[in-house]
């Protein structure tokens, strides 16, 4: 989308004067929903290593000036924080970026999705598609779902919103390289510095970086299964179909039976997900919730199928009272679950899922959670909430 340095990853504008120790960075804190709209009083901090490199606050016309003794590397954070909006964590090099701020949501099933990268390509788009709907820049309205946000010369952000997400519906999101729409061999979509956030409730849940060294010009991030867990996908490949077609492309992986493209994970990435699991439970047992809660998401983010920090995520959500982070987390772990305690996970999940619609008088919803519970396991509490939710819905 546009081309002047802006990465929106959610949107932040950074100039470092060379790689590594620069001399001067200003960054630029922009909303993900209101096109160009800046964000003063955002604290954006850079970390090494765990530790706090710097810290400055935005001005008015959203700049935050970062002294030169913060490194830009790839063993660097940038965290931005506003009370309103989820705080966002993307790893460095940030040099050149733009990021993006969102505001918090409040429905239990709804979600948003911002996407930012760097000066080349000029115009990378977003496509959700779902039965009945393509949302994209030339249809940015859809069935409880819309494109808040366009951007056509580099860096972003596109945002897309969905208000409600309805369960029992799949949702595939992608990213089209525009600009090469008509050269499937490109490289240039891989070499983007491409980062999708997705946002639930009050958090930022899952952060996607670009396939490196790959040809095409369609990457197609994820899918939300009809139970409303997150699917990895991450694939890129080359199409030769103009914007409005692309849904085309996307709709067979909404096919229940359809076998996405699975996603190769090394021992390294899995150890380092198992290590900041551990690290979260200390944490939680410390009673540190927000640090709990960033090494779960932390490990998820190395290896995506860690069920065991899904359940730990779930489990801090409630404690914190986020509770459509803790639904999201806890359709993950029904997913993931296996082994020979496989029913338990998945009725446990399903009952605190059903406890949370109870909580927001959602009874229907709540109903089928409580069934579905005990579907799984047999357990007079799972019999005693149907009972009570069946007498407030008749």
């Amino acid at each position: 989308m546009n081309g002047v340095i802006k990465l929106s990853l959610l949107a932040l504008s950074i100039s470092f004067s060379f790689v590594g120790y620069a001399e001067s960075k200003s960054v630029e804190v922009l909303s993900a929903v209101v096109k160009d709209q800046k964000i003063p009083g955002a604290q954006v901090v850079i970390q090494r290593n765990g530790e706090q490199s710097i810290s400055s606050l935005s001005d008015d016309s959203g700049n935050a000036q970062i002294g030169n003794n913060a490194a830009d590397t790839n063993d660097s954070l940038i965290i931005i924080k506003k009370s309103g909006y989820s705080t966002l964590v993307a790893k460095c090099p940030c040099s050149g970026m733009s990021y993006a701020l969102s505001p918090t949501m409040k429905g239990l099933d709804s979600m948003r999705v911002v996407l930012g990268w760097g000066s080349s390509p000029a115009d990378l788009d977003s496509h959700m598609v779902y039965p009945g709907n393509h949302i994209f820049f030339n249809h940015k309205l859809g069935d409880n779902g819309n494109l808040d946000v366009d951007d056509t010369d580099s860096f972003g952000p596109e945002t897309i919103t969905l208000t409600r997400r309805e369960n029992g519906k799949p949702y595939v999101y992608a990213v089209h390289d525009y600009s090469d729409k008509s050269d499937p061999d490109t490289r240039n979509l891989s070499n983007s510095e491409a980062k999708v956030f997705v946002y639930v409730g009050e958090s930022l849940v899952r952060t996607y970086y670009v396939p490196k060294d790959q040809s095409g010009n369609l990457w197609t991030v994820f899918k939300v299964n009809e139970n409303g867990a997150i699917e990895d996908v991450n694939n890129i490949k080359g199409i030769s179909v103009g914007a409005g077609d692309i849904d085309n492309v996307l709709t067979p992986l909404l096919n229940s039976n359809t076998t996405l493209p699975h996603q190769n994970w090394g021992a390294e990435q899995i150890d380092i997900s198992n290590a900041l699991n551990l690290k979260g439970e200390e944490s939680y047992r410390r009673k540190q919730y927000e640090e709990a809660i960033s090494f779960f998401t932390e490990s998820v983010n190395n290896y995506s199928e860690n069920g065991k920090a899904y359940g730990n995520l779930g489990l801090v959500y409630q404690k914190v009272g986020r509770t459509a982070e803790a639904i999201w987390a806890n359709r993950k772990a029904i997913a993931l679950a296996s082994g020979k305690n496989a029913s338990t996970i998945r009725a446990g999940a399903n009952y605190n899922i059903g406890k949370i619609y109870e909580g927001e008088g959602q009874y229907n919803e709540a109903l089928n959670y409580y069934k579905a519970a005990k579907n799984e396991k047999q357990n007079p509490v799972y019999d005693n909430a149907i009972m009570r939710i069946s007498s407030k819905i008749n």
